[in-house]
């Protein structure tokens, strides 16, 4: 099993930043990548972004934060990071850190992650 705990949720204006992590404990050498999600009320799960957790660095991004979030991994703390940018009013969501055990980065689908984190909550005011 993998466990996951995110952190750095807040509340923050529009234009303003915040960086998210995602700290793992447990069986993390079966994850092969992590991935962000996010999900506001009365909307599905989506996706933000992954990144591969051995080998190589390959990261994927939803086209709504490309250019604005950028997903990176720190390997000897087992931990994943998220640094948002230039935060909207829309980007306001509860935050999910996922980890997935399949090869690959997957494509952004929730039911390809195996291992959830309880979530933390982002508000961005305008």
């Amino acid at each position: 099993q993998v466990q996951l705990v995110e952190s750095g949720g807040g509340l923050v204006q529009a234009g303003g930043s915040l960086r998210l992590s995602c700290a793992a404990s447990g069986r993390t050498f079966i994850s092969y990548a992590r991935g962000w999600f996010r999900q506001a009320p009365g909307k599905e799960r989506e996706f933000v972004a992954a990144i591969t957790w051995s080998g190589g660095s390959t990261t994927n991004y939803a086209d709504s934060v490309k250019g604005r979030f950028t997903i990176s991994r720190d390997y000897a703390k087992t931990t994943v990071y998220l640094q948002m940018n230039s935060l909207k009013p829309e980007d306001t969501a509860v935050y999910y850190c996922a980890a997935r055990r399949a090869i690959g980065i997957g494509t952004g689908r929730p039911n390809e992650y195996d291992y959830w984190g309880q979530g933390t909550q982002v508000t961005v005011s305008s």
